[in-house]
């Protein structure tokens, strides 16, 4: 419940002030109550309302990367997934979503893999199979970057009784990055494409209908317009009800 009243009220908060929808990915304050902020090992959060908490410079904590919602969603009960994991950046942030697995491809089998090993090496087999490893390549490296946050994420510095997590990544057409703060930075780096993915979930929601590739030239027009105003999440709106495929829905 709190993972997810965390995330509604931070989103809510970025929509009401009318900010940059890239401050979604980069925050200097979230919203804990005292169970939350101990889940997170934040001190000075007492009681069970949720409020507005500015965090210091070295938080762990921020943007939706960064959230118990979006971490937990994206592992399984016991483990992280860094696919299930950079599957989501990819999907939902960065606007280039991995294609589907082959068909017959059988999963990887974890009981032949000893759970004592690091994430990373577990997944070695992802990327030494030719069937898996041309999409594996991409994904995998987004997901190690956020290998700091545990299965309900919290933060942790070494994986059991394994050294140092090492959570060196990648992300396609920006390069080698680390950690959370490396692929905020990264993801930042092409603040167009993020853009671009909330303009296609907003029009998406406006025409009641999934995108079509005839919608592409709509859609860079509108990421296009708005990178003056920065992004702003009116900016977005104001351009997807002034657009051809919305304007086509409302004369219908």
């Amino acid at each position: 419940q709190a993972f997810r009243e965390e995330t509604e009220r931070f989103v809510d908060s970025v929509l009401r002030e009318d900010r940059s929808v890239l401050a979604l990915l980069e925050a200097d304050y979230t919203f804990l109550n005292e169970r939350l902020a101990k889940h997170y090992g934040i001190p000075g959060i007492y009681g069970s309302r949720m409020r507005r908490v500015t965090l210091p410079d070295n938080s762990q904590r921020g943007g939706l990367l960064r959230h118990g919602s979006i971490l937990a969603v994206t592992s399984y009960a016991t483990r992280t997934s860094p696919v299930r994991r950079g599957k989501w950046v990819l999907d939902n942030i960065y606007g280039a979503p991995p294609p589907p697995p082959l068909p017959n491809v059988p999963a990887l089998d974890e009981t032949s893999v000893s759970a004592a090993l690091p994430m990373r090496e577990r997944l070695d087999a992802h990327r030494t199979n030719p069937v898996c490893a041309s999409c594996h390549r991409t994904i995998d490296p987004v997901g190690f970057a956020l290998e700091n946050f545990d299965a309900v994420g919290r933060w942790r510095d070494h994986e059991g009784d394994n050294g140092p997590i090492d959570v060196s990544g990648g992300l396609p057409g920006v390069g080698e990055l680390d950690g959370v703060a490396g692929l905020e930075a990264g993801l930042m780096s092409r603040p167009e494409l993020f853009a671009g993915t909330m303009t296609e979930k907003l029009l998406t929601f406006a025409l009641g209908r999934g995108i079509g590739y005839y919608d592409a030239p709509a859609i860079r027009k509108i990421v296009r317009e708005a990178e003056p105003d920065g992004y702003r999440f009116v900016s977005l709106i104001l351009g997807i009800v002034k657009s051809v495929p919305f304007q086509m829905r409302a004369s219908t």
